[in-house]
């Protein structure tokens, strides 16, 4: 039997807890790494990454559909006919919010011998959601213009679906929802209840008689 020194014990057992020591600390340092790799493994953050569905409005989409909004707008404000048939296809049907169906030919004879000085749109896109070759882009329109001898502002929302074609989108199908007036004549206020999209489509009580 070999009997150690105690200064030699003491100078074993130093050295037996630094390696352990020493052990420790690198097992640390990869789980830290390990867990930096891996920033999706909070619940919460897991769920906000899994979500499909609208673009937000900071994303490159929104930004991209917005400008073709604003085109359209800037092509039947200006009577433009080649600005208004860059956005529209040939297979283009509109339905306006007063039910009329028209298709691309007839919005452009339509942009074009229209002498309203008043016409005034804007068209403001709330959400859109990609389908591969198909988008469809959600939002809000203000139009402005001339009913008999009455300037009249009409707001309400709008669907647009685009498809994608020689590398750009052109719009096949277009719907327009006037927004509900009470009985005073004035629009109806937005409910605060959140709806797909935060697009006022319903009132509270459209959504109960529906049931």
């Amino acid at each position: 039997m070999i009997f150690l020194e105690p200064s030699q014990y003491k100078w074993e057992h130093t050295l037996r807890m630094n390696r352990l020591f020493a052990c420790f600390a690198a097992f640390l340092f990869a789980c830290c790494a390990a867990a930096a790799q891996n920033p999706a493994t909070d619940p919460a953050t897991a769920t906000t990454a899994s979500q499909s569905g609208a673009m937000t409005s900071e994303s490159p989409e929104m930004v991209q559909f917005q400008k073709i909004e604003d085109a359209w707008s800037t092509a039947v404000n200006q009577h433009d006919q080649y600005g208004l048939e860059n956005i529209l296809s040939p297979l283009f049907v509109d339905v306006a919010a007063n039910g009329d169906i028209t298709t691309r030919n007839q919005q452009v004879v339509q942009v074009i011998s229209n002498d309203d000085k008043e016409l005034y749109l804007t068209q403001k896109v709330i959400t859109v959601r990609m389908l591969g070759d198909v988008a469809v882009s959600n939002g809000t329109y203000s139009l402005r213009h001339r009913v008999g001898s009455s300037e009249v502002t009409e707001k309400g929302v709008f669907t647009h679906i685009f498809e994608r074609s020689h590398g750009g989108w052109k719009c096949i199908n277009s719907q327009r929802t006037v927004l509900r007036q009470d009985s005073n004549g004035k629009q109806k206020k937005p409910s605060t209840a959140e709806e797909p999209f935060h697009i006022p489509f319903f009132s509270r009580g459209d959504r109960d008689s529906s049931h």
